[in-house]
């Protein structure tokens, strides 16, 4: 989906700058892992979001019937070094805009539905985006309100991943708790577990484990090829409070997997076995601006 449940009712804007330290590029054969040659990387990855309400009106039950925009823009440099063969690339470019709809079906469904399209380049040079770098998804989720800080929801998805139309599962999940203790799992654009502890009004302490990352869509001896960089990442958060709008978040911890690798843009990669490419556990660090109004 395109926006998480939660995110839908206030404008929010988000800049973000992660950097994952240098570490071995390997691949996983059976149950071991063996280093590729003497090849290794780094990676920086800016991302800007911003979501905008159109509309919103509560109903009885404090449910929201809501229409929101997010746009949200990634940069990827990745410094990689000492390859001999094309199995990465060095830069990624996304650029995505989506509408998403929250409804109240009644006191324990809501439905949210969204429709968008992105941009998905392995460079920046905007006068190379074809047809192939576009992808664009419609798709809708019904979420069941289980408790006050439960929702669990399932639906479809429609987009053109594979170069033409597909529908697939989408699964949504959101657990929290309040108070100066805070647990979340979140499984929405991504994974997020974190549990946090209000230390003040101005500071916040989180640990965390996350998961997301960025795709480049482009041509390769002449096949359509995905390019994937995702990054789990475990790590300590402090949030600075600087006033009621605006907060920095300061990750350090470890990218525990970074799986990167090319594949041929067809249904039949999903199901054929072979090899896992991935950089191996390095250090990370990530800093964050947080505007909401």
């Amino acid at each position: 989906m395109v926006a998480g449940y939660s995110n839908l009712n206030a404008q929010t804007i988000e800049l973000k700058s992660e950097y994952m330290g240098q570490s071995s590029y390997r691949i996983m054969e059976s149950e071991t892992s063996e280093q590729i040659g003497n090849s290794k990387g780094s990676a920086m990855v800016h991302q800007a979001n911003v979501n905008i309400p159109l509309f919103k009106k509560m109903n009885e039950n404090n449910r929201p019937t809501s229409w929101a925009i997010n746009v949200g823009g990634t940069y990827a440099k990745l410094n990689n070094k000492n390859f001999t063969e094309p199995l990465v690339i060095d830069e990624i470019m996304n650029l995505d805009l989506g509408l998403t709809h929250l409804r109240p079906l009644n006191e324990k469904w809501t439905m949210m539905a969204s429709v968008g399209g992105g941009i998905y380049m392995p460079g920046t040079d905007l006068s190379q985006i074809g047809f192939k770098n576009v992808l664009g998804n419609v798709g809708a989720v019904f979420i069941r309100h289980l408790k006050p800080n439960l929702d669990l929801g399932g639906g479809l998805m429609l987009n053109n991943s594979f170069g033409y139309p597909m529908v697939y599962p989408a699964f949504y999940l959101n657990w929290r708790t309040g108070g100066k203790y805070n647990i979340q799992i979140a499984i929405v654009d991504g994974l997020e577990i974190s549990t946090g502890y209000d230390i003040n009004k101005k500071l916040r302490l989180n640990l965390l484990l996350e998961m997301n990352g960025q795709m480049a869509l482009l041509e390769q001896d002449g096949k359509d090829m995905t390019f994937s960089h995702m990054n789990m990442v475990v790590g300590f958060r402090p949030e600075i409070k600087i006033s009621e709008h605006l907060s920095i978040p300061i990750t350090a911890g470890i990218s525990l997997w970074r799986p990167t690798e090319m594949t041929e843009r067809k249904l039949s990669s999903i199901f054929e076995g072979g090899e896992d490419y991935f950089f191996g556990t390095s250090l990370y660090g990530a800093a964050a601006l947080k505007i909401g109004f």
